[in-house]
């Protein structure tokens, strides 16, 4: 059978579909993508379903290979450096991985996150529906846990493209991490007017201690009106905590299902991956928009994820000697006294 193998991992490499929705009320969170905008976008580079089942890539970085057959790929991954043997790639590329060839995948300049789709299925086993990895529960993916060197996935209905890589131009990709929307609540009630303010007004630092679980914000300590209790109620991914320490928690894929925390605040679904992506140090700020806005702004990243992905050839730029030396410049002989 077709495979693609993980030849190396670091932490933080897992498989991720749209995530394992209907079970919150069971204590089950759903998981999924941490930049689904991303997520999905892979997918339809690739041909699958928009929801189908991706390796998700941290900053720790990924080699894969293919083995038993050629394995069409479709990676998104802007910030990161990626080479097919060695050779440069764009961070947003078709390619079509053959048996005897690796790609690498490592932290560059920017991002966090990065999504490889397979032109298939990988093909393992959903729980509850899903095959999105939950690491702390042990739940989906390959064996409840995240990818490491050895592990071989299985991949049914390949379907392998140009052998050339492609680059991949995608536009609605170029986002502005800096500003992240929210919507007030549901507890902003537990704040004074001016702790809102402050807390809009920001700047926040990302903390580098931030996981799939939660990102952590610094700057100036936010006081509660009415305490830092609350009732324990369901939260969803986005939603801003703030604990008696008075430093924002954003709550983001792999939350737990209830929080006892006041939620000043809920990120908007688009700018979930926007937030997702900032790296620990960089400085955030939050504006606050209607639900209205909320929904026109989902609207239009549905409606983003039916434009045609534009193609282009690969233009290799990383002339070093040895590639040099490897090819005929000479296209002729002529005669000199002629």
């Amino acid at each position: 059978m077709t495979a693609l193998v993980i030849a190396a991992a670091g932490p933080g490499i897992t498989l991720q579909d749209s995530g394992r929705n209907g079970y919150l009320r069971y204590g089950i969170t759903a998981a999924g993508p941490m930049d689904p905008l991303l997520h999905a976008t892979a997918n339809r580079a690739a041909g699958n379903a928009l929801d189908a089942t991706a390796i998700e890539i941290s900053t720790g970085g990924v080699t894969l290979s293919a083995e038993g057959g050629a394995i069409g790929l479709a990676l998104i991954a802007p910030g990161f450096r990626v080479a097919l043997d060695g050779a440069a790639l764009p961070d947003r590329t078709a390619v079509t991985l053959e048996a005897g060839r690796t790609l690498v995948v490592r932290a560059g300049d920017a991002g966090s996150w990065g999504y490889c789709a397979v032109s298939g299925r990988i093909a393992v086993a959903p729980v509850l529906g899903s095959t999105a990895t939950h690491t702390r529960s042990g739940l989906g993916g390959l064996d409840g846990r995240g990818l490491s060197a050895g592990d071989r996935l299985p991949v049914d209905e390949t379907r392998s493209g140009d052998v050339a890589p492609q680059r991949l131009v995608m536009p609605w990709l170029d986002r502005d991490p800096r500003v992240i929307r929210v919507v007030l609540g549901p507890q902003d009630d537990y704040f004074a007017a001016d702790q809102i303010d402050a807390f809009l007004a920001g700047p926040w630092t990302i903390s580098p201690r931030g996981d799939r679980m939660a990102c952590f914000l610094d700057g100036t300590p936010l006081t509660h009106a009415k305490g830092h209790d609350i009732v324990s109620d369901g939260v969803a991914m986005g939603a801003i905590q703030v604990p008696g320490n008075g430093l924002p928690i954003v709550l983001m894929a792999d939350r737990q299902s209830t929080g006892g925390y006041p939620k000043i605040a809920t990120v908007i679904g688009p700018d979930l991956g926007r937030l997702a992506q900032v790296r620990g140090g960089a400085r955030i700020a939050f504006r606050q928009v209607t639900v209205a806005e909320a929904v026109a702004a989902r609207r239009a990243e549905r409606d983003v994820l039916h434009e045609p992905v534009a193609r282009e050839p690969v233009v290799r730029t990383d002339f070093a000697s040895d590639f040099l030396l490897g090819l005929n410049l000479v296209g002729g002989v002529a005669d000199g006294r002629a």
